[in-house]
């Protein structure tokens, strides 16, 4: 039995039609019952097939389900910072401004900007196109405006104080009370924008980039490990070396606790000044500050008669590094010496050397030829112009004390200072430290400081995994807001790459990042009822993160509070 349609002229009918076999055997068709013409049934078509169903005791099909999907939205990877923000601690931020008298929850607001500089960096608007593609925990993102946010930055400089207390508390259980190595460093950050707002951080200067800019300083201490400890803004224009003391001495006030503080900073950060003041600071306890301190390479000259019995030292050494140590004044010189990196630097430099030569042969030549009369093609060579190019090119190698440019002369005029390449090529591949350490060894105090390079990597993460910069607020206060939110960000992403390499997880913590933010949020409507939220499944990748951050993987409670 089957359903059958039959034209009869124009018209179409829906007939209930019977296959069977004839007396002689041969299959025909019968017409048990014509149900109508096809272009008036519409809805009772439904009814009748409803009808045969119950006539032959089968069950009637389900009506589909009316589904209405939302668009899915980013979690696993705001499911891990929750996690992390509440673990370390600052959730204590909520008590701070509690009592705020903006009349929303600031906290929130500061964890969705902190979030977003791990997440996605945008600017304060793009964090408002950001939230539309995320599911925020416990933040309704179609509450956040532009106004708020900025309002909330307010909020963090009003409690700046208290902020602070709260990240040092939540810091002081991962510093080793012991014994705390700690790096100091300084970059530029640039800043756009041409108003002039009184007490204005942003000074016009040179950048990193190589270009006149309006720039910030911002000055991060580090653990050994990597982990900041404080940071602080300065103007554009402040010396290197004025912010040094200053810096410590409140580090050394918001932890107290620490027993015994080694200080290592970069080349531009020593002075005799330095030294002086720095040997005068005591801790809590009356002990003495210790430090060690990179010789810039420009002071080199200044300790010759101390590395000529290293350099014998040195040219007898077979081993990837010779290390050695002196006095100099009241402290130990560290001095270290790279056989490969000597032989590389020398190498470069020689042969900077020789093309300079090479063409500095061939001006004189052109001038000698203009002399004697001979002429030549194109515009005259003159004395001057082949001094001031020479000059040029001798300067835009670093290379002023070897190769000597006689600018007096009306002749073009150079010569080789021998004394001081030599100079130059004893002082390749050599590290110089100045400490006041007593109980480290030489080999200690070398591999200390060049743990620097690790945390120099810090300020890579902020400007480019975090994108502190450029900074487009002019309001000095709005700038110190900016900077705490990207040091609060650089505590997490210290944290998250201390935890995955302590289980010694391949992941970085952007490649961590990256696979849980696959974990989507999705909302599905049944027949116009209650939404139903729920997540994509974790998979092996994605659950092995989270066992490597020690973070708990979201359930079907932390899936309910999605809507």
């Amino acid at each position: 039995m089957y359903v059958k349609v039959t034209r009869s002229g124009p018209r179409r009918y829906v007939q209930l039609v019977e296959s069977f076999r004839n007396d002689e055997g041969k299959v025909k068709q019968r017409t048990l019952a014509t149900l109508g013409r096809l272009d008036q049934m519409d809805g009772a078509l439904e009814s009748v097939i409803n009808g045969l169903m119950k006539i032959t005791g089968r069950a009637a099909p389900a009506p589909s389900p009316a589904l209405a999907f939302e668009s899915s939205r980013a979690f696993g990877d705001l499911w891990a910072l929750q996690q992390l923000w509440h673990s370390l601690g600052f959730s204590a931020l909520r008590r701070t401004f509690a009592k705020t008298r903006h009349g929303m929850d600031v906290e929130a607001l500061i964890r969705a900007m902190v979030f977003n500089r791990l997440c996605d960096p945008e600017s304060k608007l793009g964090v408002l196109r950001w939230l539309e593609t995320v599911a925020f925990p416990g933040l309704d993102g179609a509450t956040v405006t532009h106004d708020r946010l900025l309002r909330a930055m307010d909020a963090l400089i009003d409690r700046q104080a208290t902020v602070d207390r709260v990240v040092a508390k939540l810091l002081c259980p991962l510093i080793d009370q012991d014994l705390s190595v700690v790096f100091y460093d300084l970059t530029t950050i640039r800043a756009e924008g041409l108003s002039e707002p009184p007490q204005d951080l942003r000074q016009f200067g040179m950048a990193k980039e190589g270009v006149i800019a309006r720039q910030f300083l911002l000055g991060v201490v580090q653990t050994a490990e990597g982990l900041p400890l404080y940071h602080q803004v300065f103007e554009g224009h402040t010396g290197e070396t004025t912010t040094l003391l200053p810096t410590l001495q409140t580090v050394l006030q918001r932890y107290p606790t620490i027993r015994r503080l080694i200080l290592i900073a970069d080349r531009g950060l020593l002075g005799l000044d330095n030294l002086e003041a720095l040997s005068a600071v005591r801790l809590d306890r009356g002990q003495p500050l210790e430090f060690i301190l990179a010789v810039p390479g420009r002071r080199y000259h200044e300790f010759t008669d101390l590395l000529q019995p290293f350099q014998e030292t040195c040219r007898q050494g077979a081993g990837p590094e010779v290390i050695g140590e002196t006095r100099w004044q009241a402290f130990r010189l560290v001095m270290a010496h790279h056989p490969v990196r000597a032989a590389e630097q020398t190498r470069k430099r020689r042969e900077h050397i020789q093309a300079l030569l090479d063409q500095g042969a061939q001006w004189a030549g052109q001038l000698d030829a203009r002399d004697q009369g001979q002429a030549r093609r194109g515009r005259p060579l003159s004395d001057s112009g082949a001094t001031a190019r020479f000059y040029r090119a001798v300067a835009e190698a670093h290379l002023t004390r070897i190769v000597r440019v006689d600018l007096k002369s009306d002749l073009f005029a150079y010569d080789i200072d021998e004394s001081a390449q030599a100079l130059a090529e004893m002082m390749d591949g050599k590290l110089l430290l100045v400490t006041n350490t007593t109980d480290l060894a030489a080999a200690d105090v070398i591999r200390r400081y060049k743990a620097l390079a690790d945390i120099e990597r810090g300020f890579r993460v902020l400007k480019s995994e975090l994108e502190i910069g450029p900074v487009y607020h002019r309001l000095p206060e709005r700038i110190r807001a900016h900077a705490t939110l990207c040091f609060m960000a650089l505590i997490l992403y210290r944290v998250m790459r201390m935890k995955l390499k302590a289980a010694k997880s391949p992941y970085s913590p952007e490649r961590a990042l990256a696979s849980l933010r696959r974990i989507q949020a999705h909302r599905v409507r049944v027949n116009g009822e209650a939404p139903i939220a729920g997540l994509s499944t974790i998979t092996d990748e994605q659950a092995q993160v989270f066992q490597a951050l020690n973070i708990k993987k979201p359930t079907a409670t932390s899936q309910r509070a999605l809507l």
